[in-house]
């Protein structure tokens, strides 16, 4: 894999991509502090462009219509001036989100099979797409749809099954030169 290198002032954007529960908002938050830039939540802006959460949206309008407001949410994120950016799990079901994040910015998978996950959100009940009676099945039906597509986004992968924050930041620091940072 290749070492991103940046140059101090180039806005670069940090994308985490994953499962629901693989980490993507605990990690971003703690990489975005220590790299002094700001953090995005792609979840946290659509639930406030929407005025409710994602959970009240599907269930009113269903996953298509979501779909579209997540990518033109998506569209303004990574038109920010930097920063690292949390998507929801489903990014990446459509080709224009894909290729929008990997031109735009170093896309960083925090990979974690759907028994880690589960294991993580089993009493979770804001997550729309495990309020099923198997939620388990969910998770292996979407790692098998999404796990493809989230390998083809990245430039990165990182394993993320035992999630530690620390261990994690070690390992997506290795792929980000910290002297673009003054660090």
């Amino acid at each position: 894999m290749r070492r991103i290198t940046q140059i101090k002032g180039v806005n670069a954007v940090y994308v985490l991509v994953g499962l629901p529960g693989s980490g993507k908002s605990t990690v971003g938050r703690h990489l975005a502090r220590k790299l002094s830039i700001p953090f995005l939540d792609s979840d946290l802006a659509i639930e406030q462009h929407l005025g409710c959460s994602i959970r009240e949206y599907f269930e009113v309008e269903g996953e298509a219509r979501f779909r579209e407001i997540e990518s033109d949410i998506l569209a303004r994120l990574m038109d920010q001036d930097g920063g690292v950016l949390s998507t929801g799990g489903g990014a990446v079901l459509k080709p224009i989100n894909r290729e929008r994040m990997r031109a735009r910015g170093t896309v960083f998978y925090l990979r974690s099979t759907p028994e880690d996950v589960f294991r993580r959100l089993r009493h979770d009940q804001s997550r729309p797409l495990l309020q099923v009676l198997d939620p388990m099945a969910r998770l292996r039906e979407l790692f098998a749809v999404r796990d493809p597509l989230y390998t083809e986004t990245a430039h990165h992968v990182i394993e993320s099954e035992r999630p530690h924050v620390g261990a994690l930041l070690q390992l997506i620091m290795k792929h980000i030169d910290p002297l673009a940072f003054g660090h």
